[in-house]
C-alpha cells in the first residue's frame, strides 16, 4: 500500500508540473509581467473561492503558516516581476528555478528534520543540473553575466524555498491540505490586486480586461498545479516535491518542440536525459 501511495504521489506531482508548464504557456499573451501575474492570481483566487464551501477551513494551527506564505508569495511575485523587467530572462529563470530545490532540500534538512538518502540527493542534483542546462541553453546562448540579474534570481530562489518550506509545514498542520490550498490562493489574490493597483493602477486593470478568460483558465491550472504539490508535501519529503515540480521545464520544452515547432537541439536531449535520470533516482529514494 505504501509503495502504491508513493507511486500515486510521484505521478501526481509530475502531472502538477505539466499543469505548471501549461499555464505558463497559456498566459504568454504579451502583457507586462505585473498584469500577467495579477491576472493569474485573480484567476486562481476565483477558483479557490468557488471551492471554499466544499473543502472547509484548515485547522487553526495552519493559519500562521498561511499568513507567512501569503507574505512570502507577495515578495516572490514582486521580485520575479522586477527581475523580468530589469534582468536578462535567460539568466534569471534558470538560476531561480535551478537553485531553489537545492535551497529547499538544505532548509528542510535543518528546519524540518527531513533526511534524504545519498540516492535522493544525487537524484535532486541530476534533476537540477538538467533544469539549469535546459533553461539556460535550450533555446538561446547565455548573455553576458549580469550581476543584477543573478542577484534577483538568487533572491527569487530564496523566496521559492521560503514558501515551499512554509507551505509544507502549514499543510501538515492544517489537517486538510485542500482547505489550506484554497485559503492560500484566496489570500494571494487579496494581496496581489492592491499591490498591482499601487504599482500601476492606471494601466494594469484595462490590460487584464482583454484576457480575463485566459487568466481564469491559467489560474485554474495554477491552482491545480500547486494544490497537488501542497497535498504531496503532506505525504513525502518537501524537498522531493520541490525538485519534482521543476520538471515543468521539461514539459515546457516539449510544448515548444511539439506545438511551437522549435528545433530539437542536442543540448535539449542531453538535459532531458539528465532530468529523467534524476527522476529515476528520486523515485528510488
Amino acid at each position: 500500500i505504501q509503495m502504491l501511495m508513493e507511486n500515486v504521489v510521484f505521478l501526481a506531482v509530475l502531472f502538477a508540473a505539466a499543469c505548471h508548464a501549461g499555464w505558463n504557456a497559456l498566459i504568454k499573451v504579451g502583457l507586462d509581467p505585473l498584469s500577467t501575474t495579477t491576472l493569474i492570481s485573480i484567476g486562481s483566487g476565483l477558483v479557490a473561492l468557488i471551492l471554499l464551501p466544499f473543502v472547509g477551513l484548515p485547522a487553526w494551527g495552519a493559519w500562521p503558516w498561511l499568513a507567512a506564505s501569503v507574505a512570502i508569495h507577495l515578495i516572490y511575485f514582486a521580485s520575479l516581476i522586477e527581475s523580468y523587467r530589469t534582468g536578462d530572462l535567460g539568466q534569471v529563470y534558470p538560476i531561480a528555478r535551478g537553485s531553489a530545490p537545492l535551497m529547499t532540500a538544505a532548509a528542510t534538512t535543518v528546519i524540518v528534520g527531513e533526511r534524504l538518502s545519498l540516492v535522493g540527493w544525487t537524484g535532486i542534483l541530476a534533476l537540477v543540473a538538467g533544469v539549469l542546462l535546459l533553461s539556460a541553453r535550450g533555446g538561446r546562448d547565455l548573455a553576458v553575466v549580469d550581476r543584477r540579474a543573478i542577484g534577483f534570481a538568487l533572491f527569487t530562489a530564496i523566496t521559492v524555498c521560503g514558501y515551499s518550506v512554509v507551505d509544507g509545514i502549514g499543510a501538515r498542520a492544517s489537517a486538510n491540505p485542500n482547505a489550506y490550498s484554497v485559503c492560500l490562493f484566496i489570500g494571494i489574490a487579496l494581496v496581489m490586486v492592491p499591490y498591482a493597483l499601487y504599482r500601476d493602477g492606471r494601466d494594469v486593470m484595462p490590460a487584464m480586461h482583454l484576457y480575463w478568460r485566459r487568466g481564469l483558465a491559467g489560474g485554474a491550472l495554477q491552482f491545480l498545479s500547486y494544490g497537488i504539490a501542497i497535498w504531496a508535501m503532506t505525504i513525502v519529503p518537501i524537498a522531493i516535491v520541490a525538485a519534482l515540480r521543476e520538471t515543468s521545464v521539461l514539459f515546457g520544452a516539449a510544448i515548444a518542440v511539439v506545438l511551437l515547432k522549435e528545433p530539437l537541439r542536442a543540448v535539449r536531449i542531453v538535459a532531458a536525459l539528465m532530468i529523467v535520470c534524476g527522476l529515476i533516482l528520486i523515485r528510488v529514494q
